[in-house]
């Protein structure tokens, strides 16, 4: 059996529009109550052999709040955004408009002075592709959506522009099967999900 791998995007930590490079805030109180309602569907996935999260307090928290007491890990932290850490990509786009063009028209772009799409892909993709590779483990991992969408780009061989068209929302899952090098998308019902 091949090795599962199921992803789950964090809780919110503020609104869509609030929402800051690297950001490390907690979860807000809508993302408390996006948790608890999501709690149900989710915590049967606590049966995974393996569970992990992002280094990020909301990552943590969503994670705990499941039910799965997961172990961060640094590889899955979001893309290192240099000097826009901490900023919106509005206030980004008002500071460095040429820059904030360039990084989203280019994957290999540093102009925010960190880490590149590609690199930030190739970074959770090492992780995703040294996972264990016992037959049927189950592996849960609650991340940030940038995060989760880095995988899925890596995961499917995507071209790295691809990245800016999955749309990852709060608690939504996505399940990689297979192992390094070669991984498969599955869309699992409700009623399915460990």
């Amino acid at each position: 059996m091949p090795v599962r791998v199921t992803l789950i995007a964090a809780a919110r930590g503020s609104s869509l529009l609030a929402e800051r490079f690297d950001d490390d805030r907690p979860l807000d109180q809508a993302g408390w109550g996006e948790v608890q309602r999501a709690a149900h569907a989710l915590v049967p996935l606590a049966v995974a052999e393996l569970r992990y999260c992002s280094p990020t307090p909301r990552s943590r928290a969503t994670g705990d709040g499941l039910g799965l007491t997961p172990l961060a890990q640094p590889a899955l932290r979001d893309c290192d955004m240099g000097r826009w850490r901490g900023l919106t990509l509005g206030e980004a786009m008002a500071r460095e408009p040429e820059a904030v063009d360039a990084w989203l028209a280019d994957p290999y772009s540093t102009a925010h002075g960190g880490e590149s799409l590609v690199e930030f892909v190739q970074r959770v993709g090492g992780w995703l592709d040294t996972r264990p590779a016992d037959d049927g483990v189950r592996i849960v991992a609650v991340a940030e959506p940038a995060v989760v969408r880095a995988a899925l780009v890596h995961a499917l061989r995507a071209h790295p522009s691809t990245y800016w068209n999955l749309d990852v929302r709060p608690l939504s899952t996505a399940t990689l099967v297979g192992h390094a090098g070669r991984w498969n998308l599955r869309f699992d019902s409700h009623h399915e999900r460990v």
